[in-house]
């Protein structure tokens, strides 16, 4: 039997070609799908030891070497140039107003080019027939070339989309914004975190300095009261006593200093230094005057609704909620597209080669007609969330406001107590020494009251360190800044803390206004 398709001689190679093509379209989309078939692959343990090598390499890359002890203000400059915590909240706004740049060229027309090359391997063409009689009208003939080269340049421009565009980026401005306010969230935090970890490490190396002096003295008489308690040349009793009193002391000074001895590691983490990178730091005098809060809790409210980051991430959520709104409404209009291109091809059948063409075409997408009542009580919802958020937040910020004034001003009262009674014992200790030189008092008892003496210190630095907390804290809760807004992170160390310390010693630091007028 002969093929109706493929049975005339002139056909059959027609056909074979048709379905030898099929054949190689089945095993071309063979080969596609099987290269898309992609199954998880684990990192070698090559690559982890080159990542880790790297990672740790660059974590305290280009920074400024340690070469003089550290004061507060030099911690504080290290930690806004070189804290990673703070730079990744740095490359966060960077990253916003790069987005923001990206967004202002959707407001730009469309300006598109095309290169089309079309190509067959026969000749292209057609016939017609007569629509009364149903006869051929005229023979088989081609009004364009196999192979077809054809450019276009088409300026187009939608009217709503640009509409659309220009309120996306104004978000995408609020972005900005929502980054900065992130970035002095984080900064504040950091500042806070170094004025506490850098007293509290002052502290530690007090101790351990004093606790050095005293440590083989202490040593030599809890052995000495050991010794007398089993003995037989006095009573046990007053020797298990005073071993007792010295343990009691011992006790607790580590437990006031647990905290402290790791202060240091954490203030260099801060710092962004290796924890185990040695470093001194400048050690402040006791005796500074702290002056009490100025501004009255009302002022320090209004600062905090005005300053606080969260407060004002909350504003600008609202404000990018409220364009939402506008743009739902945007959606619900009628696209109006304007459009010109300057075309070409290189087909010889065309009477005009180049033209230019022109137009316009408007669209209406009515579903979103519909929509828009829903989309506009979701806004209002978000709206109606956002600002039970905000008063929420206020009623937080007015009691944080509250605790940080109480907490200052106790804290206040308990360094002055600290201070009081560190004046007392070593007035104590200045005397028994006296009585130890006259011979009338023991080495035990001078030892006894020069461990008192070192607990007093360390309760008293405690004392300040808790102050400097919550001094820092007062700035915190009212949202004031801890760096100046001219202030740069390209300075270098040196230079920004001169910045930082000028700066609160303008704000009464008692610790900048005695760096900077002792001078």
């Amino acid at each position: 039997m002969v093929d109706k398709k493929c049975g005339v001689a002139g056909q059959r190679a027609s056909c074979f070609g048709k379905q030898y093509g099929k054949t190689w379209v089945g095993v071309a989309t063979a080969l596609v799908l099987s290269g898309c078939a992609v199954t998880p692959q684990p990192m070698s343990q090559q690559a982890n030891e080159q990542r880790a090598d790297d990672l740790l390499a660059r974590v305290t890359a280009s920074q400024e070497p340690v070469i003089a002890p550290i004061d507060l203000y030099s911690a504080m400059a290290r930690a806004i140039k070189y804290n990673l915590d703070y730079r990744v909240e740095v490359m966060e706004q960077a990253l916003r107003t790069k987005e923001l740049d990206l967004a202002h060229y959707d407001l730009l027309p469309k300006v598109v080019g095309n290169l089309n090359f079309t190509g067959r391997d026969n000749e292209p063409g057609s016939s017609s027939i007569s629509l009364l009689s149903g006869q051929e009208s005229l023979e088989p003939s081609s009004s364009s070339e196999r192979n077809q080269l054809a450019t276009d340049l088409t300026m187009s421009w939608d009217v709503l989309d640009f509409g659309l565009s220009y309120v996306r980026a104004q978000q995408r401005a609020d972005s900005v914004m929502l980054a900065e306010e992130s970035k002095r969230k984080v900064i504040q935090r950091i500042i806070e975190d170094v004025r506490a970890a850098y007293w509290r490490a002052v502290s530690a190396e007090r101790l351990l300095a004093k606790t050095r002096e005293l440590e083989e003295s202490t040593r030599r008489a809890l052995d000495q009261a050991h010794r007398q308690q089993h003995s037989a040349l006095t009573a046990p009793l007053p020797a298990l006593s005073y071993e007792r009193e010295l343990l009691t002391i011992r006790r607790d000074l580590e437990s006031l200093t647990r905290e402290l001895r790791v202060s240091k590691q954490q203030l260099a983490a801060l710092m962004n230094l290796p924890p185990e990178q040695p470093y001194q730091l400048v050690l402040p005098p006791r005796d500074l005057a702290w002056k009490g809060i100025d501004l009255s809790y009302d002022t320090m409210l209004k600062l905090a609704v005005m300053n606080r980051p969260e407060l004002r991430e909350v504003a600008y959520q609202l404000r990018n909620n409220e364009r939402e709104g506008t743009t739902a409404i945007l959606e619900t209009l009628p696209s109006l597209k304007l459009f010109v291109g300057a075309n070409y091809s290189d087909d010889d059948f065309l009477y005009n080669s180049d033209w230019v063409s022109y137009g316009a075409r408007a669209s209406w997408n009515l579903l979103k007609v519909f929509s828009l009542p829903a989309r506009q009580d979701r806004i209002d919802a978000q709206s109606d969330l956002l600002d039970a958020r905000s008063l929420a937040l206020t009623m937080a910020v007015a009691t944080q406001v509250s605790v940080t004034r109480a907490r200052y001003e106790l804290r206040r009262g308990e360094l002055g107590t600290a201070k009081r009674f560190l004046e007392v014992q070593r007035a104590i200790e200045h005397q028994v020494e006296a009585g130890y030189r006259a011979r009338h008092v023991s080495e035990q008892t001078l030892i006894r009251e020069q461990m008192n003496t070192l607990l007093a210190e360390v309760r008293m630095d405690q004392a300040l360190s808790d102050l400097q907390g919550a001094y820092a804290n007062v700035y915190t809760a009212t949202g004031i800044d801890a760096v100046d807004a001219g202030m740069s992170s390209n300075e270098s160390v040196l230079e920004l803390a001169d910045d930082l310390r000028a700066l609160w010693a303008q704000r009464g630091d008692a610790l900048a206004i005695d760096v900077v007028a002792s001078p």
